[in-house]
């Protein structure tokens, strides 16, 4: 029986784990193992029949991730969760999971590139098609919903243009025609957004963001409602095989107990980053939840508790050269594609991780060669402008 916490902090350190179960050890030990044992013939038999529980093989379950995925289902409000080796793998399965040959999935206008490239994928191998939506208005997403729609995809905010889709207005619109809602929550963590409780079916992960939050591990999750994420984990987990290794689910448990301070840290210094970026003669549009001009501001105030880490931002004048020009003279924060770390990431979206998009649909979803994504991390956030300031006025 799952015990309930009131608050996500306690949660975050104390929920899927149960210390008596194991030797009163206060970490979460790692079980580093392949295979499990069985005491007699006809337990494994049990085992594999599903008559009787217990672990068989670490492909079809570990005791190490299951904490893991019991943590996050209790902090996501969701009944069940699997955990993946990265979050491409997550949202591979996911969409595979919920789609057939000339199924259709719906998108919001804009996403990571290597899910760009999945849904090329699909579309060419076996004939899902997808299409991209605002996602502003109710009657915009029921114009885009075609008879096999099957899926309706969501990131927000968007990776890296931070636009906000209210997926409240996006779940009750699917809820008309039976269509499950898919949240990529990477940006905001269960910490400060809760697509499930907004009525969204799913929601996913790449924990290698904030979820890990130290830059050292590579890891996928999906949290939703039992039966769904009994059949993700019994088809395309079990049989793609993408599954997490124990050591990273231990990383990914580590880095959730701080969860809560970190974001909480994250938002704070992308607050004051932000009014210095819209405030510097240099810098032209800036992209932040918590701006009025932010497209979905209202959206983000309504169902976030906080605006997170993230900030996108244009060059006032110049465009692919000048930006790499500008991330060249950076000497504090680094030039890297992740995001979510204690440290302060940036990159440059068109030619790094929406290069593969190609260019006309790259700048339908506004991202433009002078287009900057910030991740800004733990350290002062002083340091951190003064890096900035410093690389501008070069």
């Amino acid at each position: 029986m799952r015990k309930e916490y009131k608050h996500f902090e306690t949660a975050a350190i104390h929920a899927g784990y149960d210390t008596k179960k194991h030797l009163g050890s206060l970490s979460t030990p790692i079980y580093q193992t392949s295979t499990f044992t069985f005491d007699t013939a006809e337990q494994g038999e049990a085992r594999f029949a599903g008559t009787e529980d217990g672990y068989i093989y670490s492909r079809l379950g570990n005791p190490t991730v299951q904490a893991l995925e019991e943590k996050v289902a209790v902090l996501e409000g969701a009944e069940d969760c699997a955990a993946f080796a990265s979050g491409m793998g997550a949202v591979s399965a996911v969409l595979i999971e919920l789609t057939k040959a000339h199924d259709h999935i719906l998108c919001s206008l804009g996403v990571y590139g290597c899910t760009f490239d999945l849904l090329v994928m699909l579309k060419e191998k076996y004939q899902i098609d997808y299409d991209f939506s605002p996602m502003e208005s109710e009657e915009q997403i029921r114009n885009s919903i075609r008879p096999e729609t099957t899926c309706i995809f969501v990131e927000t905010p968007i990776n890296p243009t931070m636009r906000v889709i209210d997926l409240e207005m996006v779940s009750r619109v699917a809820k008309e025609y039976n269509i499950p809602v898919v949240v990529d929550n990477t940006f905001p963590s269960p910490y400060l957004q809760s697509p499930l409780a907004l009525g969204c079916d799913v929601s996913l992960h790449s924990a290698t963001k904030y979820i890990g939050g130290h830059g050292d591990v590579v890891a996928g999750l999906v949290a939703g409602k039992k039966p769904f994420i009994s059949s993700l984990k019994k088809k395309s987990l079990k049989d793609i095989g993408s599954i997490m290794a124990p050591f990273d689910a231990w990383l990914l448990l580590r880095g959730l107990k701080t969860l809560p301070i970190r974001m909480d840290r994250h938002s704070e210094n992308a607050i004051k980053i932000n009014e210095q970026l819209q405030n510097h003669p240099k810098v032209g549009q800036v992209y932040f939840p918590w701006n009025k001009e932010n497209q979905g501001h209202e959206a983000a105030i309504k169902q976030m508790k906080q605006p997170g880490g993230v900030i996108s931002f244009e060059l006032k004048e110049g465009g692919k050269r000048e930006a790499q020009a500008f991330l060249n003279k950076l000497q504090l924060i680094k030039i890297a594609v992740s995001l979510g770390d204690v440290e302060t990431l940036i990159s440059h979206p068109a030619s790094m991780t929406h290069a593969v998009i190609p260019e006309k649909e790259r700048r339908s979803m506004g991202v433009t060669d002078q287009l900057i994504r910030l991740s800004v991390g733990l350290e002062s956030w002083e340091d951190i402008w003064a890096d900035i300031e410093q690389a501008l006025n070069a």
